[in-house]
């Protein structure tokens, strides 16, 4: 008898979902939004001075500017992720810090960090790859296919 009633006392799903979104707390999208764009929008202006710097003090093109310019950025945001910097930004900024290559260096080398204690090879590389590895293959696999489209279709027929 003690059984059906602690079984007549339990909440269905239903009913959990609906106290857990009444209890929930109210997110601030547009707060959220606005810091997102604040931060990506700073993001890329550091980025853009550092290719002015590299197009005007050493003679870059524009064209071949954009490489050390991501190299630049990628750097300090593996360096600001060793100090435990871009982690707080990311907190404050979202997705407007995750979104640029600055993001991604800063996943890559928060998986190198925490693996370090299990080895450079099997921690930090077998690890930090995890991440990188989906990426990378997406990434060709989608080249190659928008390589065959302009095979196809031929951007200069």
């Amino acid at each position: 008898m003690a059984d059906n009633k602690k079984k007549n006392m339990t909440m269905t799903q239903q009913e959990y979902q609906a106290l857990a979104k009444k209890n929930e707390p109210k997110r601030p999208v547009f707060i959220n939004c606005v810091r997102a764009f604040l931060a990506g929008g700073i993001i890329c202006i550091i980025g853009q001075c550092l290719m002015e710097l590299f197009i005007r003090v050493f003679g870059f093109t524009e064209k071949t500017a954009g490489s050390p310019t991501v190299a630049v950025l990628i750097f300090i945001s593996v360096v600001l992720t060793s100090f435990g910097v871009y982690d707080k930004i990311s907190q404050w900024a979202g997705a407007g810090s995750a979104v640029p290559v600055t993001g991604f260096a800063n996943s890559l080398c928060s998986a190198a960090l925490e693996h370090r204690a299990e080895g450079l090879v099997l921690g930090v590389g077998g690890n930090m790859f995890k991440l990188a590895g989906s990426v990378i293959v997406f990434g060709t696999v989608a080249a190659f296919f928008v390589g065959i489209v302009h095979l196809i279709f031929g951007a200069g027929r």
